[in-house]
């Protein structure tokens, strides 16, 4: 895959999105919407409306914050009257303001496109319960489908700016882990080189750091431990995975290292799983679907002795979130598009010893062949 266009960045970072940026991507969205058979959607407080939009309201309460897509129609953006000043500076879409009655509950005229029986909306799955039975009960026929179910692939697909932005966030945090495995792990806690990781992840231009994964020993068996009071041995692996967000797009790496000289078990196993990661990178390919790179990186596990030890999916989605559409996993039939941006992430988790894991983002190019947007060693790092 050939380098994404850097056009239009600076040595500082990447120029901001343009009201023309925002205003295309929500013709995107009302087009896709109505290819897959909706009459619209409805967005409220969340990643969608970040990516929609750039517009984060400054507080996210039970007063009522949406965005309205629908075919022919201008885009809606109702917002409580006191956001309406900040939301006027932010977004593309010119606010209108609905205000709380004296219970507290949201009282607006819904926007036409809302209204008329049979119609049928997408809404973004951070809406909260109270505003989906809200706009049911002012809308009686009004169905709604989630957006991940409908929609699945809205924000999938990056441009150059956002495959720039992804760029940028995996090179600081190859950067951060490229300094990590040069402090002292043995005798330290798991909490303080979580710390550590943070630290750099926000010197190398993080602005929001989402996780940093430390675990050692037999916590390195949890996929998803989080960093603890557990002090670090010689001779445990360590099992490193960290990201967040970086000009608001993500970042999410995993390596795995261990304090001293590795057992030949330890090295075989790391083997394994460096193996089956390259099968899965590799099998970016035209024509190829998600599932198709679960299916090769665990092909290699399985190969190997160790199929019931991988216990997740391959890989998931990245852009304005660290966890977003498309998912590499068994059944996920959806072709593999260029733009598309993904991890791939397999790992061998041994209940009560240790767990290795090798995490990439992974962006598919213009040929179809997927190119890594992290690049620090794969191999093996023994640590001190």
């Amino acid at each position: 895959m050939t380098e994404p266009n850097l056009g239009g960045s600076t040595a500082l970072g990447p120029t901001a999105f343009t009201a023309d940026d925002y205003a295309h991507r929500m013709a995107r969205a009302t087009a896709a919407a109505t290819s897959a058979g909706l009459d619209g959607v409805v967005v409220t407080p969340g990643p969608d409306l970040v990516w929609l939009t750039g517009y984060t309201p400054t507080a996210v309460t039970e007063r009522l914050t949406m965005l309205v897509l629908a075919p022919g129609t201008e885009p809606a953006l109702l917002v409580p009257a006191l956001e309406r000043g900040d939301a006027a500076t932010a977004v593309a879409p010119p606010p209108s303001t609905c205000g709380p009655g004296a219970t507290g509950r949201t009282r607006t005229r819904w926007p036409p496109a809302c209204s008329g029986g049979g119609r049928r909306f997408g809404v973004s799955d951070s809406t909260w319960a109270m505003h989906v039975l809200g706009l049911q009960e002012a809308v009686p026929d009004l169905r709604l489908a989630a957006l991940t179910r409908c929609l699945p692939m809205l924000r999938a697909v990056k441009d150059d700016a956002e495959l720039d932005r992804l760029a940028r966030a995996g090179a600081a945090a190859d950067a951060a882990y490229e300094e990590i495995v040069g402090a002292p792990f043995a005798g330290r806690k798991e909490s303080e080189v979580a710390a550590d990781l943070d630290a750099l992840l926000r010197r190398f231009g993080h602005e929001q750091v989402d996780f940093t994964l430390v675990a050692s020993g037999p916590d390195g068996a949890d996929p998803h431990h989080e960093a603890g009071e557990r002090v670090i041995e010689h001779g445990d692996v360590v099992v490193l995975d960290f990201g967040g967000l970086l000009s608001g797009y993500g970042s999410d790496t995993t390596r795995t290292v261990v304090v001293g000289e590795p057992t030949e078990e330890v090295r075989e196993v790391h083997e394994v799983v460096r193996r089956a990661q390259q099968a899965g990178v590799e099998a970016v390919r035209p024509g190829a679907t998600c599932q198709d790179v679960d299916r090769a990186a665990r092909t290699v596990i399985a190969d190997a002795g160790y199929g019931e030890k991988f216990i997740h999916r391959t890989g998931h989605g990245i852009g304005v979130t660290t966890h977003e559409p498309p998912y590499m996993v068994e059944g996920e039939e959806q072709p593999l598009v260029p733009g598309m941006c993904f991890s791939v992430e397999p790992g061998i988790y041994l209940q009560g010893r240790f767990g290795v894991r090798i995490e990439d983002i992974v962006a598919v190019g213009p040929d179809g062949l997927g190119r890594r947007l992290n690049n620090t060693d794969r191999a093996l790092r023994v640590v001190g």
